[in-house]
């Protein structure tokens, strides 16, 4: 009797365990999902912020309008990576983008009424704002991210990731070239 009740504590135990196992990594898969959206709203913004940019500087006919197509066309990839939520897409989208701000941000120098102007002005301040609030919210992504990659994998928290089907999630990464310096003697050489 006394054997079958040590026995029946102890599954007990295993078992209380077990769930405060499974709770604490869903906690840490909803870490990871609210992290998501607090990047997905801030490129949704972002998203719906650089048409009006683009815009702006099409008031302007000299300015470059290869640079204004690499941003509208970098735009659209990092709507449909955000959408269909593949974090490697958006990275390589991000990539893109960026650049293409950077050239936008770079060819303004050129233009000195385009910087008197009161709207784009706005809007490069906003775009600006947005673009720093989003490599915080990269940075805490990835924290999350890391928390629960390493929880599934550790012993005994790994097991009951198996039977309940944790998934690893991927970093948002970037390229090499997002990496690197920037160029700003490039930045500021015209585009053939």
């Amino acid at each position: 009797m006394t054997t079958a009740l040590i026995i029946l504590g102890l599954l007990l135990l295993l078992l209380i365990y077990g769930v405060f196992i499974y709770n604490s990594l869903v906690q840490i898969k909803h870490n990871v999902s609210q992290a998501w959206s607090n990047i997905d709203i801030l490129l949704k913004q972002r998203h719906d912020e650089l048409p009006k940019l683009v815009e702006a500087c099409r008031q302007y006919k000299e300015f470059e309008q290869t640079t204004l197509q690499r941003v509208t066309e970098a735009r659209a990839r990092v709507q449909q990576a955000r959408e269909a939520g593949d974090i490697p897409a958006l990275g390589l989208a991000e990539t893109a983008l960026r650049g293409g701000l950077g050239q936008i941000f770079a060819t303004v120098e050129a233009y000195p009424e385009l910087k008197t102007h009161e709207q784009f002005m706005h809007l490069l301040n906003r775009i600006t704002s947005l673009e720093n609030a989003i490599a915080d919210r990269r940075e805490l992504y990835n924290e999350a991210v890391n928390i629960n990659n390493v929880r599934i994998e550790q012993f005994p928290d790994n097991i009951v990731a198996g039977m309940f089907h944790f998934p690893r999630r991927p970093l948002l990464t970037f390229t090499t070239g997002d990496k690197r310096d920037v160029d700003m003697r490039a930045l500021f050489t015209p585009s053939a």
